[in-house]
C-alpha cells in the first residue's frame, strides 16, 4: 500500500499538464484517499509506542493529500469534502498531546552535534497536517472560519 501511495504521489507531483480525463480521475483517487485518511487517521497515534504498518499508510496517504492540494485543480473539489478539515485538525491537536505525554516522535529535534539523521517515519507529521490544514484554508472562507 506504501509503494502504491509512493506512486501515486510521484504521479500528482509531475508537472506535466493533465487532461480533463485524467484530472476526473484524480478527484476519485482524492474521494477514495481522503476517505481512507479520514478512517485510519489515529493510527499515527500508535507511532508512539511501536512502528505499525496502517500508520505509516497513514503517513502516506496525509503526504499524498498535501500534494493533492496543492495543485489547484484538485485543491477546490478537496476543500468541499465534508470532514476531511475537521479530521486534519482533530489529528493535530491529538499528535500534539500525544507527544507531551510521551516522547514526542511528531517532532523534529536537532542535537548538539547536529549530525545525527532524524530517520523515524512520524517525524515531521504535524508540520504536514498543517500544511494540508493550510492548504484547505487556502482562498476558502468557509474553511478558515472553522478553523
Amino acid at each position: 500500500r506504501v509503494t502504491l501511495l509512493e506512486l501515486i504521489m510521484a504521479k500528482v507531483s509531475e508537472k506535466n499538464p493533465v487532461t480533463s480525463e485524467e484530472m476526473n480521475v484524480f478527484m476519485r483517487h482524492a474521494d477514495f484517499l481522503a476517505g481512507c485518511f479520514q478512517e485510519k487517521c489515529e493510527a499515527v497515534l500508535k507511532l508512539t509506542y511501536a512502528e505499525d504498518e496502517e500508520a505509516l499508510v497513514t503517513i502516506r496517504l496525509l503526504d499524498v493529500l498535501c500534494e493533492m492540494t496543492s495543485n489547484n485543480g484538485q485543491l477546490e473539489h478537496l476543500q468541499a469534502l465534508p470532514g476531511l478539515l475537521e479530521t486534519a485538525i482533530d489529528t493535530l491537536r491529538l499528535t500534539h498531546l500525544a507527544g507531551k505525554q510521551a516522547v514526542n516522535i511528531f517532532t523534529a529535534t536537532h542535537s548538539v552535534t547536529g549530525q545525527e539523521e532524524i530517520s523515524h517515519p512520524a517525524v515531521g507529521l504535524k508540520s504536514h497536517l498543517i500544511r494540508l490544514i493550510g492548504n484547505l484554508c487556502y482562498k476558502n472562507k468557509e474553511n478558515q472560519d472553522k478553523v
